[in-house]
């Protein structure tokens, strides 16, 4: 079992408002948010957030309602959260990125009373509104307007006289937010985080990233998650919204408002590595980069590196942990470790059948104990989906090593047996990448009579390995390289050649959906 970690007791605020509350008292004027042509101080961010809270008081007058807020790259996303905190509401934290199913779905379960939502979400919210008796209220946020739909903007400047939200008495052991799973192995769950869980997972982050009131951070995520903007509040850091896709837009927002730390996705910040294009790029000022969201390989990480002369880290966490709970050590990282525990948290590895505590050095499912996790999954008692004791089963599968490191292998979802083997996609993952003529894979397990499954791979092919030949053989020779190096039962027996691999909106690989299309491509051929 791991060693129980140092005392750890933060001075955070009791509720999940009082981030902004705190940072606008102590520098009322530093730039909390850059957002194009916006620059939102401190002290107008809390300002906004007080008025958007009255205007909730009177729209929700009962406090405990579930407010859906859409994580759009903007700043109404920071408003209309720390909004839903200080009116007493618990915000449900929506990738604005689902579809019309997915977001009936969550908003079914979180029974979700008002929304708020950009244009663009608002048009599929729309074809299930009917579905949704619940939802008693949408109010749009962004710059899109919408005739016929109250707007955020409207709610922060309020008449002459308007009275801020009455004091809620709302403790920091009380759900101050839901946070859906992200639904890669069935749909997703609903994870309840009190404020304390998020003040304390935001400390833990500041001291992680080295996070302080100097920090000019970018984000470069297709949405806002609540991760980054409570730690970069936390510290009183300036975030920098960046919402271009391509990976040189980062770049020219990280020089162009001086930034310290940039935050993108493993597979921008691979792009970023290795494509020739982007030879002449030079980050000015950053002193980190920071990947999350799923694993970055260690080689992209070492090229990132090698390019730019900056160390690049990662971590781990999930929605039950607010999220983090692991950060590698930002000045001296080890590529392909997410790092040590965060503050106050506890990490071990047990059997996978057992359930027995292994030594450091082998090979197991992960556990997690500390401050930031959970309350428990909504739709039961406190604690639901925790071992009686306080430990989540994360259900990934990863080692620790002699200094304290996590190393992920996969999910155990994700993990199969062929012949009563146990098979880790990623490390078939890991040997086709070595090929020159692959870019991309992605390996699941496909259904077979007699050794119950076997290894199928979709492959992305690089843009010169059809030159002198076909795309089958160039897969063909992939194929063979890896089998060549790998026990039978890690075998690929399955591969097709696809021009890219389809990932979720926050970054992740859906291998069960992968897994579908690869059938469909064997049974039509």
């Amino acid at each position: 079992m791991a060693d129980r970690p140092p005392a750890y007791a933060p001075q955070v605020p009791r509720r999940l408002d009082g981030l902004v509350a705190e940072a606008a008292a102590g520098a009322p004027d530093r730039t909390a948010l850059v957002c194009g042509a916006q620059r939102i101080t401190y002290g107008e961010l809390d300002r906004r957030v007080t008025a958007a809270a009255a205007a909730l008081g009177t729209l929700l007058p009962e406090a405990g309602a579930t407010v859906a807020v859409a994580s759009v790259l903007h700043p109404d996303f920071a408003v209309a959260y720390y909004a839903t905190s200080r009116a007493g509401h618990v915000a449900a934290v929506v990738n604005p990125l689902l579809r019309e199913e997915d977001l009936l779905h969550v908003l079914t379960l979180s029974r979700a009373r008002l929304a708020f939502v950009d244009a663009a979400l608002y048009e599929r919210l729309a074809a299930v509104r009917d579905r949704l008796p619940g939802l008693e209220q949408v109010v749009l946020i962004g710059d899109r307007p919408h005739d016929g739909l109250p707007a955020l903007r409207e709610l922060t400047h309020p008449a002459p006289g308007t009275r801020g939200p009455a004091e809620v008495p709302a403790g920091p052991d009380d759900v101050a937010c839901v946070q859906f799973t992200s639904g890669t192995t069935g749909p997703p769950k609903a994870v309840r985080l009190t404020h304390r869980n998020l003040t304390v997972n935001a400390d833990q982050i500041a001291l992680a990233h080295r996070l302080d009131d100097t920090s000019v951070t970018v984000n470069h995520l297709p949405t806002f998650h609540p991760m980054h903007l409570n730690s970069a509040v936390r510290a009183a850091a300036t975030q920098v919204l960046c919402t271009g896709a391509e990976p040189a837009h980062a770049v020219a927002a990280a020089n162009e408002h001086g930034a310290t730390h940039l935050y993108s996705l493993p597979v921008r910040l691979a792009r970023l590595a290795a494509d020739p294009a982007l030879d002449g790029l030079r980050l000015h000022t950053v002193t980190r980069i920071a990947s999350g969201g799923s694993g970055l390989p260690a080689t992209a990480a070492a090229r990132l590196t090698e390019r730019f002369a900056i160390p690049v880290f990662q971590g781990y966490g999930l929605a039950e942990t607010s999220p983090l709970t692991h950060s590698d050590d930002p000045d001296h990282p080890v590529h392909g470790s997410v790092g040590r525990p965060v503050p106050g948290t506890e990490c071990r590895v047990v059997d996978v059948e057992s359930r027995a505590v292994l030594p450091a050095g082998s090979v197991g499912e992960i556990q997690l104990r500390g401050p930031q996790v959970m309350k428990g999954y909504l739709g039961g008692p406190d604690k639901t989906g925790l071992e009686p004791d306080g430990w989540l089963t994360t259900g990934d599968v990863g080692r620790i090593d002699d200094d304290g490191r996590l190393f992920l292998i996969d999910r155990l979802k994700d993990v199969f047996k062929c012949d009563n083997f146990l098979v880790a996609p990623s490390e078939v993952e890991l040997v086709l990448g070595r090929h020159p003529l692959v870019r991309e894979s992605v390996v699941v397990d496909l259904p077979e009579a007699f050794s119950g499954a076997v290894a199928g791979a979709l492959i992305v092919l690089e843009a010169s390995a059809t030159a002198d030949t076909t795309a089958e053989q160039a897969v063909a020779e992939a194929v063979a390289f890896v089998n060549d190096q790998l026990p039978y039962y890690q075998h690929i027996r399955h591969a097709r050649a696809v021009d890219a691999i389809p990932r979720s909106g926050n970054g992740k690989v859906q291998r069960r959906l992968l897994r579908e299309q690869l059938i469909g491509l064997l049974a039509a051929a």
